[in-house]
């Protein structure tokens, strides 16, 4: 989004009409406006209302440029309406309910958005303008609820409302990351994973939608993800050697080395899955140079040099990486660098290691603090035991 969406000079009109603050979440400065505006996934929007600091509205993913001014309208809509909690009860019609829907959403109350979104849906026409919107939201707060069979049928059912719109990449691969998360025993597993798994390679085919080049990238990760479950390796060779191609084209026509380092992350990845990580060095190397002080180029550089055994060069990148790390960001490359010494066996180094991760994610503050990750911590270290 910063690469690619914020720098679109049809942007600058909005520039007057809202307050733009970017929130760093790993500073350990940022962590009171976390507790305050918990965030569920990265990246996520909030429009604030200044009257009452509420969360008028909140979007969870990436957009295009046309998407994001579409948000935009909608937070200025939601900051002049009601208070949030006086939407009406009963909804009666599609607008109504989706203003209901996103008072909850706004709230993180994903339960009740869910199902008034989901009444926004029944309610609406065939050319309701926020039927994306609703189905997208709708998506993530299923998610949130852990209910996939729910997912599944949304997705289902929007497929030929959306294909031929951004929102295809969410729809798509969601519907298939459900599929491959149904039981075997399920009857329709096979048809349904098909029915996305088809539906997502149609997706990513189509340029005529105009989508985020990442968000493009996560389909093939899902796809990939399938031609494992099915278990065909060359079919997942394929998939993945087809990703990387892609990335690699994105990566070549990027306008700056900020916009070319948006795909390291994803360029990373495909690399270990295709069993050959040694061609993201030259990349990562290159970011490394371009941007000093960023704690990511080294970090995954640890990661890289470790798929390839080279353990000394994987203990200096994290070290460079650490050095310059902060926030819940260090424990994960302090995880890294445990493994790096585990893999070398040196157990002491990685006792060490993984303690110094223990007493950070302990001293974090209210915002940044995870009970969750304290614990899984603290069993990695039990387990050298």
């Amino acid at each position: 989004m910063k690469a690619f969406v914020f720098t679109d000079e049809s942007l600058r009109a909005e520039a007057g009409r809202f307050v733009w603050l970017a929130i760093d979440t790993d500073k350990e400065q940022n962590a009171p406006v976390q507790a305050k505006y918990p965030i569920d996934a990265w990246p996520t929007f909030l429009v604030v209302d200044p009257k009452d600091e509420r969360v008028a509205m909140r979007w969870v993913g990436g957009a295009t440029v046309g998407q994001l001014k579409k948000i935009l309208d909608d937070g200025r809509l939601a900051v002049a309406g009601s208070p949030q909690g006086a939407v009406a009860a009963a909804p009666i019609d599609a607008d109504s309910a989706f203003n209901r829907a996103e008072a909850h959403y706004a709230a993180r109350d994903f339960g009740a958005a869910g199902k008034a979104y989901q009444e926004a849906l029944r309610l609406s026409a065939p050319d309701w303008p926020r039927y994306a919107r609703t189905v997208e939201s709708l998506l993530f707060a299923l998610a949130r609820a852990d209910d996939c069979a729910t997912s599944v049928e949304v997705a289902r059912g929007a497929l030929p409302r959306l294909r031929e719109t951004p929102s295809i990449m969410t729809v798509a691969s969601t519907g298939l990351s459900c599929a491959l998360a149904s039981p075997a025993t399920d009857p329709a597993r096979v048809e349904t994973i098909a029915l996305f798994e088809k539906a997502a390679r149609e997706a990513i085919a189509n340029r005529s939608v105009r989508t985020a080049a990442d968000d493009r990238s996560g389909v093939y990760a899902v796809l990939l993800d399938a031609r494992k479950d099915a278990k065909d390796e060359a079919g997942a060779g394929k998939v993945a050697a087809e990703w990387a191609r892609f990335l690699e084209d994105e990566a070549a026509g990027s306008a700056t080395p900020e916009a070319r380092a948006v795909f390291d992350s994803h360029r990373l990845s495909v690399y270990i899955e295709m069993g050959e990580p040694q061609r993201a060095i030259p990349m990562l190397q290159a970011a490394e140079r371009d941007f000093p002080k960023d704690y990511n180029p080294p970090a995954r550089l640890a990661v890289a040099y470790k798929e390839m055994k080279r353990w000394d060069e994987a203990l200096a990148a994290a070290d460079r990486a650490i050095a310059l790390a902060y926030g819940p960001r260090l424990l994960r490359i302090l995880g890294t660098r445990a493994e790096i010494l585990l893999a070398k066996g040196d157990k002491a180094g990685a006792r060490a290691t993984l303690a110094k991760a223990l007493a950070a994610a302990e001293g974090m503050p209210p915002g940044q603090r995870s009970d969750r990750t304290i614990a899984a911590v603290r069993k990695r270290l039990e387990g050298l035991d």
